[in-house]
């Protein structure tokens, strides 16, 4: 999975702007299975299994990315961008970018400190404050390149770090790797795998494909914050990497079907693997349209723990990834029982 995961991860696919990474999707199932694009740029696959159950699973992973959308190209040839999803501002500062259709590098910049006033340093910088620098002299260069309305992207390379990997995307090409992988397995029921769109800014995609498909059930995939760094104790750790697949019980926008979360800690038990739960009530992904979706569908969610999520710098650790592998397709083979 490490070199499907790595394929996934440098591809680019802000919201909105997920066509690459659906196109190398498709290359990768294309003879494997029935699929079909919805309107909104959701890749619906049906897998056929062994057994044709009485109800419907429905598998779904995100396959877009947070990054940026350039709003504005001012007088010098900067350009004025905004967050496609959730980014702290923090971590773009200084960070290589890459812009528009040509992909051109780019710098995110801000104002110099000496030019900030004690009380601007004394803050934490917002967006609108920074600016990317593609090297032109001006608006006239600049626009030769780039127009309002393009994307950019965080230039991360795919480093492995011992055990771990790092790189952009992670959050939730992990997702969108483990479906790939199980669509190339013989199933025990027929299963319908969901590459959404749009879930950084706002669950979209999911409303969409949810609603064409009326699942009775879904296993969400995502990647989920791990803060098990020094200074972070107790619950405020919310997971651990290296600890295994984490299966959540409640977040901002969902509780979890209780049923299905006993399920899976009860297969990760027997077949000795390791996971954990969220220790907060924190964040939230697809299932929180998904499981209030026409007449209600039972969900649950399982994740990769991920540090530094939302950045060019996430960290996983490729035992969670496996292991979560081995949890949703065992769980693919249980979920009819309940």
């Amino acid at each position: 999975m490490k070199e499907l995961l790595k394929e996934l991860c440098l591809a680019d696919g802000v919201s909105g702007d997920e066509s690459a990474v659906r196109e190398l999707i498709i290359s990768k199932i294309n003879n494997l299975c029935e699929y079909r694009v919805d309107n909104l740029g959701n890749l619906i696959c049906f897998k056929k299994g062994r057994k044709t159950p009485e109800r419907k699973l429905m598998i779904c992973a995100h396959t877009d990315e947070v990054g940026f959308i350039i709003t504005y190209i001012r007088p010098d040839g900067t350009l004025c961008f905004g967050n496609v999803g959730g980014i702290d501002p923090s971590v773009v500062i200084g960070r290589q970018v890459r812009v528009g259709k040509k992909r051109i590098s780019g710098v995110v910049g801000s104002t110099a400190v000496h030019n900030l006033s004690k009380e601007q340093r004394e803050k934490a910088p917002k967006t609108d404050s920074l600016y990317i620098d593609i090297g032109a002299a001006d608006k006239a260069e600049a626009e030769k390149y780039v127009s309002p309305g393009d994307c950019a992207y965080f230039d991360s390379e795919f480093v492995e770090m011992g055990g771990c990997i790092k790189s952009k995307a992670l959050d939730d090409r992990a997702g969108c790797t483990i479906m790939t992988e199980l669509l190339h397995e013989d199933l025990e029921y027929d299963t319908y795998f969901v590459f959404n769109v749009q879930e950084e800014v706002g669950l979209r995609g999911a409303a969409a494909s949810a609603y064409s498909l009326a699942p009775d059930y879904a296993i969400v995939l995502e990647s989920t914050t791990a803060a098990d760094i020094d200074g972070a104790f107790g619950a405020k750790r919310v997971c651990e990497v290296g600890k295994g697949p984490v299966v959540s019980f409640m977040d901002r926008h969902t509780i979890y079907d209780k049923e299905l979360y006993r399920l899976a800690f009860d297969i990760a038990k027997e077949q000795g693997i390791p996971c954990q739960t969220k220790t907060m009530i924190a964040g939230g992904n697809d299932a929180g349209v998904i499981h209030t979706s026409a007449g209600g569908v039972r969900t649950m969610a399982v994740s990769l723990p991920c540090r530094y999520l939302h950045s060019a710098s996430s960290v996983i650790n490729y035992s969670d990834l496996e292991n979560t592998y081995k949890l949703v397709k065992s769980l693919i083979g249980r979920i009819h029982e309940i």
